[in-house]
């Protein structure tokens, strides 16, 4: 608790009640840090698999050279996270582990962001902010979700907070902590790259310790390098740049209404919720201004600066920034929400603590329940139903496994197949690029396999169509398939080895059709990237 209330303390001073200074901050922030990790734990399967769960497991499942040549060669993203998974695939573990990591790192952020909060606004705002992003859809969500950004929010916000005691104590100690914390951030996500843009900049405009900062600053640069070229290569994936041809959120509505979305999910979606957390917001940003104008320029540039790139940013047809995107603000959204709280308590003559208490004791619950009817099978689970067709199917797939077949797409049906049988193939055709999913089929040794695919009707891909039957239809010829059906589920699988890539690609063409037919969401990106792969085959036989 004294390390807590030591990384807290901030260098304008702390207006805040005598005994949130002295007991209850750190009693507080370790109640909210417990009930988050608790709810998390409770919840922590009842989100339906991903199939981007399934995509991080299979690919820690290489060797840790191919897992880096891999991430940093060919799909770019998040190297951190993979490597994390690269760990619990090679000590046996499975989606269950991978989750239970991201709710560590989701309540580990919990007393990093209060710390960073109370640094920058008191103790009062540092600890009400906590438990506001305690209460958010966005921490609790990707608390259960086996990907890399709880992680982000961890690594991020301790980069922050490293970053002003950097600014306030010096020395190659402290600057040195900051570099590994920004390092951390660059390797958690590639918007990692903005965090470190909007440091810098804070920097700059300060004009603080800029001698101190330039050789820690090379260092990230230089370190980071094969991190900028995984960024690099995930952008050329997914046709992200400045500059351009392509879409940008430079639309007034479009760039509204995402900022709409991120507030609302950051907080609680409800229109009315939305508009008052606005207002305390910027009663919050203008008392910081006031008062402690350096916390409120961070606050400004950490969140103006991704606005800033976003606008800019040429993005493909393939990408579409979400909330989650920007998880690393929700420090700075929730401590503006809290000093806004907190300012409107102080000038009330009479009750001001209780009108507070009232206001946070409205609002988080507000948070839980707009999370609740966003996903509400994060709290309620998927339908029994579905659980049942889905632990049948992934039975069915492990029992005629082979090691040479041919998986489409990273199912999370796979997975589980996976983790009832270990003979279940390590190839898999990528959905979504045609490029990677060609360089998978050629990497694959010859003779392939039978080909295996996946409809499931449930999902959310299909949008209003989601539905827990589907009717089984075969190929044509049905002769060279065999295929069966589980609730919303149908596999089909290819009756011999497909044996070249040609007939791999023809064969799930022909499958992609029937997706279509059945107007399963994914068909029709799924049959372009069959089309695309086919195309650059012709081209390379050519």
């Amino acid at each position: 608790m004294g390390t807590l209330a030591s990384l807290a303390a901030g260098p304008e001073g702390d207006t805040s009640p005598a005994l949130i200074r002295a007991r209850w901050f750190p009693l507080g922030v370790a109640a909210c840090t417990a009930a988050v990790l608790a709810v998390l734990l409770v919840i922590l399967n009842r989100w339906p698999p991903h199939e981007d769960e399934t995509l991080a497991l299979f690919v820690g499942r290489q060797s840790l050279g191919d897992l880096f040549h891999t991430v940093l060669g060919e799909r770019g993203g998040a190297p951190l996270h993979f490597l994390l998974a690269w760990i619990v695939a090679h000590a046996g573990g499975g989606l269950t582990e991978l989750r239970l990591l991201s709710a560590l790192f989701a309540a580990a952020s919990v007393p990093v962001v209060a710390a960073l909060c109370a640094r920058l606004g008191g103790r009062a705002a540092g600890l009400a902010a906590a438990m506001l992003a305690c209460g958010s859809w966005v921490l609790l969500f990707h608390g259960v979700y086996g990907r890399m950004y709880s992680l982000f929010l961890f690594t991020s916000a301790l980069s922050y907070l490293a970053l002003e005691r950097a600014v306030e104590h010096g020395g190659r100690r402290a600057w040195a902590l900051w570099g590994i914390a920004a390092l951390l951030a660059v390797a958690s996500h590639p918007y990692g790259a903005l965090v470190l843009a909007s440091q810098v900049l804070y920097l700059l405009l300060t004009r603080e310790r800029l001698r101190e900062a330039v050789v820690p600053l090379v260092a990230v640069a230089a370190l980071g390098v094969p991190f900028w070229i995984a960024d690099a290569r995930l952008a050329g994936r997914f046709d992200v740049g400045v500059g351009g041809s392509g879409g940008r959120l430079s639309n007034s509505h479009e760039l509204f209404s995402y900022l709409r979305q991120a507030a609302s999910d950051y907080s609680a979606g409800y229109r009315a919720a939305v508009i008052g957390v606005l207002v305390l917001a910027l009663v919050g940003l203008w008392q910081l201004a006031r008062t402690r104008p350096r916390s409120a320029l961070l606050v400004a540039i950490a969140i103006g600066t991704p606005i800033v790139a976003l606008v800019i940013a040429r993005l493909g047809s393939a990408t579409s920034p979400e909330s989650r995107h920007l998880i690393f603000a929700l420090p700075f959204f929730s401590l503006l929400i809290a000093v806004g709280i907190v300012e409107i308590a102080r000038v009330l003559p009479r009750g001001g603590t209780v009108v507070a208490v009232a206001v946070l004791a409205a609002l988080v619950p507000a948070e839980v329940a707009w999370g609740w009817q966003k996903t509400p099978m994060l709290f309620t689970g998927e339908p029994k139903a579905r659980i049942v067709a889905r632990h049948a199917a992934s039975d069915w797939v492990a029992q005629r496994a082979q090691p040479d077949d041919v998986l489409f797409g990273y199912e999370a049906l796979w997975l589980e197949a996976w983790e009832r049988s270990h003979r279940v193939s390590r190839v898999v055709v990528p959905r979504a690029d045609g490029k990677l999913a060609f360089d998978a089929l050629r990497k694959a040794r010859k003779p392939l396999g039978h080909g295996v695919w996946l409809f499931d009707a449930s999902d959310t891909t299909n949008g209003d169509a989601q539905q827990l039957t589907i009717p089984l239809r075969l190929p044509d010829p049905p002769g060279e398939f065999e295929a069966r059906v589980w609730g919303p589920f149908l596999v089909v699988r290819t009756a011999r080895p497909v044996g070249t890539i040609e007939n791999f690609l023809e064969l799930s063409r022909r499958v992609e059709l029937v997706g279509k037919s059945l107007s399963i969401g994914d068909a029709d990106i799924n049959l372009a990237t069959v089309l695309n792969a086919a195309a650059r085959l012709g081209h390379t036989a050519g």
